[in-house]
């Protein structure tokens, strides 16, 4: 099935619906259900609200549903480390973060 039918049936969004969102016709939307025509990216950008899923999901290009957006610098770096570790290590790394974060929580009541 292709994912903007699967997408649209998922949040209960008819045809018709979606075309006026994305102020298109219906049957621009049916062609791009059966792989057509492709969406424009003013029109793929809207969609990635609606569907609150990334461009590269919608056209199937991924399994992603929602990439990870607007990450620091030193977020990107944890998160390189993180993804790098074995399944224990992540393990204890969740553990000690949880710990900071209610020690955190503590301190300012």
């Amino acid at each position: 099935m292709n994912r903007i039918k699967q997408l649209r049936e998922e949040i209960g969004m008819t045809q018709v619906r979606l075309s006026i969102e994305l102020e298109v016709a219906q049957e621009t939307i049916s062609a791009y259900e059966h792989g057509k025509h492709y969406p424009s990216l003013a029109s793929l950008i809207k969609m990635t609200e609606i569907f609150n899923a990334g461009i590269d999901y919608i056209m199937g290009l991924s399994d992603v549903r929602n990439p990870i957006k607007n990450l620091s610098d030193d977020e990107q770096l944890a998160l390189n480390f993180y993804k790098s570790l074995s399944n224990t290590k992540k393990e204890l790394v969740i553990a000690y973060m949880q710990g900071l974060a209610d020690a955190q929580k503590s301190e300012l009541q």
